[in-house]
């Protein structure tokens, strides 16, 4: 499994062993585009709306890789790409810091 994520990212398994998958030095990124779509009433700030563009990074391949959420969101059904579940089951540091996650979550 390749972490296309510049972060190191450690899997706690159901047995307790923790795998940590080191970044591979490519970061899949995503493009954005944000379009104007209204203004608050209340502080009269924009309201954007955000629209995905290309994905760049992935393996051509198939290999299973981990890359953030926000690419993750980019290719719905894209199998073998996962995201760090980040939620409730996430193991947390007494700082609030994730130091590892119990789950990957599929496109």
């Amino acid at each position: 499994m390749i972490n296309l994520t510049p972060h190191a990212i450690t899997i706690r398994t159901p047995d307790g062993t923790d795998i940590t998958i080191p970044p591979s030095g490519i970061v899949a990124r995503v493009s954005t585009t944000d379009k104007v779509v209204g203004t608050c009433p209340v502080t009269g700030a924009p309201i954007v709306r955000r629209v995905f563009g290309d994905v760049t990074g992935l393996p051509a391949d198939g290999t299973p890789c981990i890359v953030s959420a926000l690419v993750l969101s980019a290719v719905p059904g894209r199998a073998g790409v996962y995201a760090p579940d980040t939620g409730p089951t996430a193991i947390r540091n007494d700082a609030g810091q994730i130091v590892a996650v119990t789950r990957l979550v599929a496109a």
